[in-house]
């Protein structure tokens, strides 16, 4: 059976939501297309094509129609080269079609053939400033006819002005029209200029015209703006890299590198490729991938990552990530598909955008007809009047208003190291009224050390780490790596295992030898006779010191005890301060005993929960959910389950995969005081789309209510629309600058 294919192109020119939709409505009507995606900030279009009725080329036919540029993806997923102010040359819409391709008025075939990435360059180069530049020169030139010859033939020269100006607008509206969309912002635009054309207000007609213009070159600069700083997370892996084979290195584009190839990476460098130090320790600026600003020392065996800065030695590092799959990679292609999960508020706005913009025409309809028909008023002065009101019809500064600071926040975040997969995720996080941490790994360190070893009779201490080190030997766990490392550094040998398994909330048990031995919790042991009873005491008194204790034994053949301690990171206590300023109330929830919990949380002063196996701690957070918000932040893996039950999940760790994909949020760095800045961060940008709704709205009200009023006319109606939208956006770039570690 058939099945389709993904494909991906970028598309430039879209400079706010609403132009999202003009090109999803366009593309999702041609055959064989289906599950249609548009993201605005990351000029990004996917859809899926049916063998045989999908056809690539009428896609991109369709998109150049509507005015925009439109070229095949990168296979890394990551967004094209920065622009210049124009963003390509396309021209904003509204809903749009954008002017670039018409060259304002001269279009070759409706589009160029350049692409999107080669179109870079001054405003006054594109097709927005072309239009600009001629309007704008069409105006002043028939100022001075006006001028020189009268009013009569000022008129005309106004009127030539005018139509010279709108006949790109008028194209792309015809274009839209014929993919039935007709409520754009060219086809209100096109309607309010002929019209004034007909009540001979040609003068106001041409300065609308330009004044058109002069908005969408500073949209098209606002919304460049607010892709910049995605841009700039994939700019930061180098294009290059010196790749060592045979003894030899040459510089070979760092696209190329393949898993297993060895590059060397000289002090002051761009580590070109995720990888693991083979030769070398240096001192790795990570703050591109972490935000960390404190450079950390890696030796042979560490793990780097693409776009860290190399700072102090030479390092010969092993590539184990494709530049399509590494850290930066996904980072940003993570943030791609964020805009497709999208908060609810933006939701209810793009609802409410379907029928504001129908609304407003047919109220700018009965304005033009109702006056003059049933009170005999003046028909010029309400035709006027209505004409105005159409061009306040476009909701683009609403629309734009939560994408634009959802974008920037998402930024941000990444530049900090914290990462939310959408606006719905950011939402959630700002409504957070608890947060439950896991323990070991995410407010420890998660590399505990050995601190206490307890053997019992006839047992000696290397025979108890023989065992202990066969059952954990090849697990992940930090007490388990902690016990193996403990027997290495006494010389002692693992004893051969098979048959691993780990028991969870209890242990871990394998085949040692030619019979089974256990290391688990006191309690599962004294369960199942695997604990002395002079031991109980002492695994009570260890635990109460805030140690963790394992035992270890054999069928119904206790062996002694194993305890562990893991320290608090050294933020905890201060990110607990930090989420109790902010109303938030912080929680434990651990498989580990009683006693230990109690340990660690008198030191941190939270709540706990303790001995809790994964469908405990998924009940505790379905229970808080109910009360309200709750995050979960753990590794990720062993809290799955509650973390996908949370209205929240947090995954904690430098750049794993678990960490960069399996949970709603990730906070990269190993900071507790980062629960806290993503609580800052969620809050600010929400309040940041509150005063860009209240912007946009009440900006449309006073200037809805002034035109009909008749207090504000033509040119104001259309600054009132592009103007709204600039402002909106700008004051969502005052994201990009946010500092979520700050308090205050």
């Amino acid at each position: 059976m058939s099945t389709t294919t993904r494909r991906e192109w970028t598309v430039s020119g879209m400079d706010c939501a609403a132009c999202t939709a003009k090109v999803t409505q366009a593309v999702e009507r041609l055959p064989g297309v289906s599950g249609v995606s548009v993201a605005l900030m990351t000029e990004r279009l996917s859809l899926e094509l049916a063998p045989g009725t999908g056809d690539p080329a009428q896609v991109e036919a369709t998109i150049r129609k509507l005015g925009y540029q439109i070229a095949t993806r990168s296979t890394a997923g990551a967004l094209p080269a920065a622009h210049g102010p124009d963003c390509t040359g396309h021209d904003h819409d509204h809903d749009h079609a954008g002017h670039n391709h018409d060259h304002a008025g001269h279009s070759h075939g409706g589009h160029s053939h350049e692409a999107p990435e080669d179109r870079a360059g001054k405003w006054y180069e594109m097709g927005k400033g072309r239009l600009v530049l001629l309007s704008g020169g069409l105006l002043c030139l028939a100022w001075i006819v006006e001028m020189v010859t009268g009013a009569a033939y000022g008129f005309w020269a106004f009127a030539l002005a005018c139509a010279i100006g709108v006949a790109p607008v008028a194209k792309r509206a015809f274009e839209a029209l014929r993919m039935r969309q007709p409520f754009t912002i060219e086809s209100l635009m096109t309607i309010a200029a002929i019209g004034a054309l007909f009540i001979g207000a040609a003068e106001e007609a041409a300065l609308v015209v330009f004044l058109f213009a002069v908005g969408e070159v500073l949209e098209g600069v606002a919304a460049g703006k607010a892709r910049d700083g995605i841009r700039a997370l994939a700019s930061l892996v180098p294009k290059t890299a010196l790749l060592e084979e045979n003894g030899q290195t040459r510089e070979v584009p760092a696209e190329s590198l393949t898993i297993g190839a060895t590059v060397l990476v000289r002090p002051g460098d761009r580590i070109p490729a995720d990888g693991e130090i083979i030769e070398g320790t240096s001192g790795i600026d990570e703050s591109p991938v972490t935000g960390e600003s404190v450079p950390v020392t890696r030796g042979p065996g560490e793990a780097v990552f693409a776009g860290s800065i190399n700072t102090e030695a030479v390092l010969r590092i092993a590539v184990t990530k494709t530049a399509a799959d590494n850290t930066i990679s996904r980072i940003v292609r993570l943030i791609e598909e964020a805009e497709e999960a999208r908060a609810p508020t933006e939701r209810f706005i793009d609802r409410f955008s379907r029928w504001y913009m129908p609304a407003v025409v047919a109220a700018a309809i009965l304005v033009i007809v109702v006056p003059p028909l049933a009170l005999g008023a003046d028909w010029d002065t309400w035709i006027y009047r209505g004409l105005a009101l159409l061009l306040i019809g476009c909701p683009c500064a609403l629309v734009i208003s939560v994408p634009a600071s959802i974008a920037s926040a998402l930024s941000s975040g990444a530049r900090k190291g914290l990462l939310m997969k959408g606006g719905a995720v950011i939402e959630a996080t700002a409504k957070v009224s608890r947060i439950a941490f896991d323990k070991t790994g995410t407010l420890t360190h998660g590399t505990p050390r050995v601190t206490d070893i307890v053997a019992a009779p006839g047992v000696t201490e290397n025979d108890l780490l023989a065992v202990a080190a066969g059952v954990e030997t090849g697990s992940s766990h930090p007490l388990a790596q902690a016990i193996v490392r403990r027997a290495s550094e006494a010389g002692v040998t693992a004893l051969p295992a098979a048959q691993a398994r780990a028991l969870p909330g209890k242990g871990v048990e394998a085949q040692v030898g030619d019979e089974k031995a256990w290391v688990a919790s006191p309690r599962h042991a004294a369960d199942t006779a695997g604990l002395a009873a002079e031991h109980i005491n002492r695994a009570t008194a260890l635990e109460s010191e805030g140690k963790t204790v394992v035992a270890v034994f054999r069928e119904r053949r206790p062996l002694g005890l194993i305890a562990l301690r893991d320290e608090p990171r050294d933020d905890a206590a201060e990110a607990m301060a930090q989420l109790r300023q902010l109303g938030i109330t912080p929680l434990i929830l651990t498989g580990d005993n009683p006693r230990t919990a109690a340990a660690i949380a008198g030191q941190l002063g939270m709540e706990f929960r303790a001995e809790m196996l994964p469908e405990d701690k998924l009940e505790v957070i379905r229970d808080l959910g109910a009360q309200g918000g709750v995050m979960m932040i753990g590794d990720g893996i062993n809290d799955a389950p509650a973390l996908k039950q949370a209205s929240v999940g947090v995954a904690m760790g430098s750049g794993t995969d678990v960490a960069l994909e399996t949970a709603d949020a990730a906070i990269l760095r190993n900071r507790v005081t980062d629960a806290p800045a993503l609580i800052r961060l969620a809050r600010v940008t929400m309040g940041n789309i509150r005063q860009n709704v209240a912007l946009a709205l009440g900006l449309k009200a006073v200037f809805l209510v002034t035109s009909i009023l008749g207090m504000t006319g033509l040119w104001i109606a259309i600054m009132a629309d592009t103007g709204a939208t600039v402002l909106v956006t700008i004051n969502a770039l005052r994201l990009l600058r946010f500092d979520p570690s700050r308090q205050g």
